[in-house]
């Protein structure tokens, strides 16, 4: 598949799926056209041999799994994990707030966003509501108000001579998104109403009495593009880490049937990954568990796998080298990233490399590596936390990027697929991979 190609789907992709609900049912989606079985976490399952299933957690998190023709503690489960989540604004449970005529919505701040580029945006809404119904029922489905609703206004240079020089940004005070120019005397409506009223213009056949609470994200409408002379890069929102969403999707959908093989994409890494359908949590441990009842077998099944964590890498930035240790910085375009760090803050360790860098061999695919400065903090992913939790072996890698946790993000044309290229490889590898 070429790279084109594949960015085509990638794009889609990202621009379908503004928050991690909207994420995992597209996924799930995607399985199930490609003949993947959905399992229900409250009823019994029977998982055969030769069988593709999917199941979904909060939804916002989804597990897809090739139960393969080989003997499970003899070759395996070649095992990837990404994370639906990103940084955002989130509205507050009572948002409405009226000010100097104009009324808008109050916000927290989700993970470790980059303040500054969210200001002057197109932004809108989306996410999950819940609702009860004209029977009485507590339900709930998803909601995109899709137009810009909202945006987050600078101040002008001419109110802070500092701004270029000197300037931080206060949450609370400073990025209430502004919604409408209030009418006077003219009662608004609640944001409770406004997502009854936009619930029933999405979704034909609701029956909503009353919308009883909500997880809303804000959003930049700008579509995702190929951009740069050449179209060398890949601007989006939300490529950490969506974009390991899918490759790893598109990988497992092209898997290999005799080799068993699980895509595991966690929602709430940005904020620790301590939630039920989080890294953290148990879901990943209670599916291999349901899996492989009988201890034995399950520890040697996990004994002969390997989990690869597929999670952004910081790109060397042209403009900030200097952030960089001298040997280890990325270029976009140039492959696939192994993260490495000596504290643990990734899983990789020699063997899982090793093995990574094989099969990027196989597939022609180059390969880089990434350290942090000694003297600078690394970040994390889901890969240690998997590893301590279900005591997998693990590797993180990941595309390089610049803009990491910005609104809109940047990667390289070609990683993506070079990515994709590897798991392909991976998930056919006929070697238990755990103990390769």
């Amino acid at each position: 598949m070429s790279s084109q190609t594949f960015n085509e789907g990638l794009l889609d992709f990202l621009q379908a799926s503004p928050t991690p609900f909207h994420a995992a049912s597209n996924i799930a989606a995607e399985l199930t056209r490609a003949g993947f079985q959905p399992l229900a976490e409250g009823e019994p399952w029977k998982l055969e041999p030769g069988g593709k299933y999917w199941v979904m957690r909060n939804g916002s998190s989804v597990i897809g799994f090739v139960y393969g023709k080989e003997s499970l503690p003899a070759s395996g489960i070649r095992m990837v994990g990404a994370h639906t989540d990103s940084p955002c604004l989130k509205v507050k449970p009572t948002p409405e707030l009226s000010r100097q005529g104009y009324a808008q919505v109050g916000v927290e701040v989700y993970g470790g966003a980059l303040l500054a580029p969210w200001f002057d945006r197109d932004l809108s809404m989306a996410g999950r509501v819940s609702y009860r119904d004209t029977h009485g029922r507590i339900r709930s489905a998803l909601v995109d108000f899709k137009a810009p609703v909202a945006v987050v206004p600078s101040l002008a240079i001419h109110l802070d001579r500092e701004a270029n020089r000197q300037r931080s940004i206060n949450p609370q005070k400073e990025m209430a998104p502004l919604l409408l120019s209030e009418t006077p005397g003219a009662d608004q409506p609640e944001f409770r109403e406004r997502l009854k009223t936009q619930l029933l213009s999405q979704h034909s056949g609701l029956e909503v009495d009353q919308v009883l609470d909500f997880e809303i994200s804000l959003y930049d409408t700008q579509p995702p593009a190929m951009i740069g002379m050449a179209q060398d890069f890949l601007a989006s929102a939300r490529l950490d880490n969506l974009l390991s969403c899918y490759v790893g999707l598109q990988s497992l959908i092209d898997a290999d049937d005799r080799y068993s093989s699980l895509l595991v994409c966690n929602d709430h890494e940005e904020v620790g990954s301590a939630s039920a359908c989080g890294a953290k949590g148990p879901m990943l441990q209670q599916f291999l568990e349901r899996l492989l009842p009988e201890v034995e077998t399950r520890m040697q099944t996990i004994d002969a796998s390997l989990m690869v964590s597929a999670d952004n890498a910081h790109g060397v930035h042209p403009n900030f080298s200097d952030r960089h240790d001298d040997n280890h910085g990325p270029r976009l375009n140039f492959g696939p990233v192994i993260k490495i760090n000596a504290n643990q803050r990734y899983a990789t360790t020699s063997e899982s490399s090793a093995l990574f860098r094989d099969l990027a061999e196989r597939a022609q695919v180059p390969v880089q590596t990434f350290v942090s400065r000694t003297d600078m903090e690394c970040g994390s992913t889901i890969g240690p936390i998997t590893s301590s939790e279900v005591g997998v072996k693990t590797l993180d890698v990941g595309v390089p990027t610049f803009a990491m946790h910005s609104i809109r993000e940047l990667a390289g044309r070609e990683d993506a697929c070079y990515l994709y290229r590897v798991l392909n490889e991976y998930y056919r590898y006929p070697h238990p991979p755990g103990r390769s």
